[in-house]
């Protein structure tokens, strides 16, 4: 599928957190994206960290089915990880550090650093 340039990517990972923090399935953030997109948003960004704390598998797997915009999957560089992308085939995936003890992610991908690792 072809999509135009992306102009406005809207990151849905902060529904997810309000959803988990309530201890219940809403807000939605499947719902969030067709809202996000309804209202203009060209793309929309979910981050599936390998402590599933923000956005969970299930999310990544609704998105891919219900959404009609390019999916930006935000990831670590893990085998896993890997594999989510590969079965779920998002528009594009941005690798991520992660580290457990901060809540969000704090700086970039040292590519040279983390070469033999990912390559």
């Amino acid at each position: 599928m072809t999509f135009p340039p992306l102009r406005l990517g809207v990151n849905i990972d902060h529904v997810a957190t309000i959803r988990n923090a309530r201890g219940g399935l809403h807000p939605d953030p499947v719902r969030a994206a067709l809202a996000a997109a309804a209202a203009g948003a060209d793309g929309i960004t979910a981050h599936l960290r390998e402590d599933r704390r923000h956005i969970s598998d299930a999310d990544i797997a609704r998105l891919s089915a219900e959404i009609n915009l390019p999916l930006n999957l935000e990831m670590a560089a893990t085998d896993e990880m890997l594999a989510i992308a590969l079965k779920h085939k998002p528009h594009a995936v941005c690798l991520v550090p992660e580290r457990r003890e901060e809540r969000t992610t704090e700086g970039g991908l040292d590519v040279a650093a983390q070469h033999n690792h990912l390559t």
